[in-house]
């Protein structure tokens, strides 16, 4: 029962990696009184997987090939987004650009509208995806009559109310709290980094061979100062990112992150490293904190409440992640000593980490697309 439940673990945590990185769309709103006026950025594979853009079936996605269903594309996604203030607002795309992000080509629609009323609450549907997609989030940055408020829409939040007015302090820390948490769980390279350093933790590297820890606190003892390792490096290059203070090209510091991956796993199988990991984490956590920034940069951080919901982000980081090693830990420690953990669990989990690794390094480092979809 214990292999099995170990098992089911690895699985949910290493298939949705080969996508690594989940869905997500980024709408940025402000609405002044009646009138509404926005940019909303959406994947161009997401839009590919819902309406088919390539046209020729070559594997890629022309200007050309955009240009000719932008009136498909504005359809579709205003189908999926309805405001409401005094009544239904309406909505255009007023234009049609192309964006980067680091991962990937997104379509930009700028927007422009009105709504009935020019106070009171604000209500937002969102559903872009849900049907196809449960794990799509909507990353919402809106600005009412002056204040600045955030959410992430999901299927279970896809209808939100906003009031005008300043946030409280305690909200924007629930906001971003909440938002950390998420971020953890879709970034699988982050969480198959720290599962290449949780692996170990119940073995000790002796005369060349791998055996069970003597017991639950050395297990325990060691993954506490690999995830506070994690945890302190990426707070200190998420927070200097966050706040503008460094800035590094996303492309290297994604390559970076899955060569992490990489080392990380390659260091199980041939161990290099075999005490003091924290220190490693710390190194890596250093890269992976800007990976993190990338997300805030996104959705933007408030400056009325930057401390707090930057410590709210972080928080709920280590929340997440804690949730990982509270699954994870008892399991392996139940099976350190038996062969299907170190033959199965230990070794083929290290070299399916590496393989998956690899194969992002070599997309981000060499901007190639080795797997479709």
């Amino acid at each position: 029962m214990l292999r099995r439940a170990l098992c089911l673990l690895l699985l949910l945590l290493a298939l949705p990696a080969l996508a690594h990185k989940a869905s997500d769309s980024y709408l940025v709103l402000d609405v002044q009184g009646r009138e509404v006026t926005g940019q909303w950025d959406i994947a161009l594979r997401d839009i590919d997987f819902a309406l088919g853009l390539d046209a020729d079936g070559d594997g890629g996605i022309t200007w050309g090939e955009v240009r000719a269903r932008h009136a498909e594309i504005a359809a579709w996604s205003l189908g999926r987004l309805a405001l409401r203030r005094g009544g239904e607002c309406r909505l255009a795309v007023a234009d049609h650009l192309i964006d980067s992000h680091s991962d990937g080509s997104y379509a930009v629609l700028r927007l422009a509208g009105s709504c009935p009323s020019a106070g009171g609450e604000l209500a937002l549907d969102y559903s872009l995806l849900f049907e196809l997609d449960a794990l799509h989030r909507g990353l919402l940055r809106l600005g009412l009559d002056g204040s600045t408020q955030t959410a992430v829409l999901s299927p279970q939040r896809a209808e939100q109310r906003f009031a005008a007015g300043e946030v409280s302090r305690l909200a924007a820390f629930g906001q971003y709290l909440v938002e950390g948490i998420w971020h953890i769980w879709i970034g699988f390279d982050h969480i198959l980094f720290l599962l290449a350093l949780l692996l170990p933790a119940v073995l000790v590297h002796e005369a060349r061979r791998w055996r069970g820890v003597a017991n639950f606190r050395q297990a325990l003892v060691e993954v506490l100062w690999v995830v506070t390792a994690f945890t302190v490096a990426h707070s200190i290059t998420l927070s200097l990112a966050a706040l503008g203070l460094v800035a590094l090209p996303s492309r290297l510091v994604e390559s970076a992150i899955a060569a992490s991956v990489v080392l990380a796993a390659a260091n199980n199988l041939k161990p290099l490293v075999e005490r003091r990991r924290w220190m490693v984490a710390f190194g890596f956590g250093l890269i992976h904190g800007f990976g993190f920034a990338s997300v805030l940069a996104e959705l933007g951080l408030p400056r009325e409440t930057l401390v707090l919901s930057l410590l709210g982000f972080n928080l709920g980081v280590e929340t997440g992640q804690l949730a990982i090693v509270a699954a994870f830990l008892p399991l392996a420690y139940a099976l350190r000593g038996t062969g299907f953990y170190r033959r199965v669990v230990f070794m083929g989990g290290s070299l399916a980490t590496l393989a998956i690794a690899l194969l992002w390094f070599v997309e981000r480092a060499f901007d190639v697309k080795l797997i479709s979809g």
